[in-house]
């Protein structure tokens, strides 16, 4: 089994339609045919988007080794969540001598700081 017949099992699986996998992936509804025909490698391309679309990862498509389905990423439980707190306390690490209201006087400073950078990039950019 090569990388096209392991794509095309899972589109098999997943879609009723190829048109409805090319609309997925945003191309020409003729394109997966000519895929599926060995007329055209373009999906190499195109990989990643089409791993995505079929709930399975590239290491499976090009090697057929790996899960088959992509796995879900772990949900973070409430006790993992970091709060603002949490972050301040690493920004300002050996502060400790400062108060809440300086603390928070530093922190709202950072993202003031921070919005600023932001945008001069933004600028650079256009």
């Amino acid at each position: 089994m090569d990388i096209v017949d392991r794509l095309f099992e899972l589109v098999d699986k997943k879609f009723n339609e190829q048109q409805e996998f090319a609309a997925l992936l945003g191309v020409d509804p003729t394109l997966p045919s000519r895929w599926r025909n060995r007329k055209s490698t373009s999906y190499q391309r195109r990989l990643p988007q089409i791993a995505e679309a079929l709930g399975t990862t590239t290491e499976y498509l090009l090697t057929g080794n790996g899960p088959k389905k992509k796995t879900a990423p772990a949900k973070m439980s409430e006790s993992d969540a970091i709060s603002e707190d949490d972050i301040k306390a690493a920004f300002f690490e050996g502060a400790e001598d400062l108060t809440k209201e300086e603390m928070d006087a530093l922190w709202a400073d950072a993202r003031d700081y921070m919005r600023y950078k932001l945008e001069q990039r933004r600028k650079q950019q256009q």
